[in-house]
């Protein structure tokens, strides 16, 4: 329903998708808006969506509809992997990945984030993110996420990677490179999710990406779920292994869930015709 607007300090926050179009969000009120030494970081109130975060102009997260994308990061690979304890987080400065992992009995989290500015304005704005921070199973690390991987001497059972669009400081999260490093930190039955952007407006990055993840792991599956404040409202995702096979599943989800479950596990990896066709093109 369209709204009149009286006010003449009303603001629109926009985020482009092309050039001729996007979101827009009216902004109650600007509860930050300061650069970083790697990025502008926002956050604003909208009347909908409540709190939104912005890094560089597009958004990461909102309190109304985080738990799509988050549930989605986290509970395939999660449910997939039959003992899963240690688990690496590659970005997600909100906290929402690592909030939902410790839904269940982890031995440990270690948590990347490459901007400690995102950390502290999330912490102040997102308060999941404040009490996850104090869960013992929760090792926070300010570093590259390239770094830690080539650095690292754990071997993880399940990687993470939520990153931002492949532009400033994700950029090396989006390489052959970086999956390889991680490949190589992987226990036997290991598994890795990342996020892959979106099916319609980013398919040239996803047919980049698919091209080396195939030569580089066994399993390659790509799934989608919806997420409304993302371009085009559905994002997509990857699950790497060279053993498990993320659609033959025997676990329950935790409970207290507000998207996933089994059916919708199954139907995320039910590609679309655009998307089952891309695939068996490349093989």
């Amino acid at each position: 329903m369209k709204r009149e607007k009286f006010d003449s300090f009303w603001l629109e926050k926009k985020e482009y998708h092309t050039n001729s179009c996007g979101l827009f969000f009216e902004v109650q009120k600007v509860l930050y808006a300061e650069n970083s030494k790697y990025q502008r970081i926002e956050v604003i109130e909208n009347e909908f969506f409540g709190r939104i975060l912005f890094l560089d102009g597009l958004v990461q997260t909102t309190e109304r509809d985080e738990f799509y994308y988050h549930e989605m990061m986290v509970h395939p690979a999660l449910i997939a992997h039959p003992h899963p304890q240690k688990v690496l987080v590659i970005g997600g400065g909100d906290g929402g990945v690592v909030r939902e992992i410790l839904r269940y009995s982890v031995e440990k989290v270690d948590f990347v984030e490459i901007d400690e500015e995102v950390i502290n304005v999330c912490r102040k704005y997102f308060p999941w993110l404040k009490k996850l921070l104090g869960d013992e199973r929760v090792n926070l690390f300010i570093d590259d996420g390239f770094n830690f991987v080539n650095k690292a001497s754990e071997k993880y059972d399940v990687v993470l990677v939520d990153s931002s669009e492949p532009v400033g400081p994700s950029v090396s999260l989006h390489e052959q490179e970086f999956y390889l490093a991680v490949k190589s930190k992987l226990t036997t039955q290991g598994i890795v999710v990342a996020q892959m952007g979106s099916p319609f407006f980013h398919q040239e990055e996803l047919v980049r990406k698919f091209t080396f993840l195939k030569d580089i792991f066994s399993k390659v599956y790509f799934y989608t779920s919806p997420v409304p404040t993302y371009p085009a409202g559905e994002w997509g995702y990857v699950f790497l292994s060279d053993k498990i096979d993320p659609r033959q599943i025997k676990r329950k989800p935790p409970k207290g869930l507000k998207y996933y479950n089994a059916e919708t596990h199954q139907r995320a990896f039910l590609l679309p015709q655009l998307l089952a066709k891309l695939r068996q093109d490349l093989g």
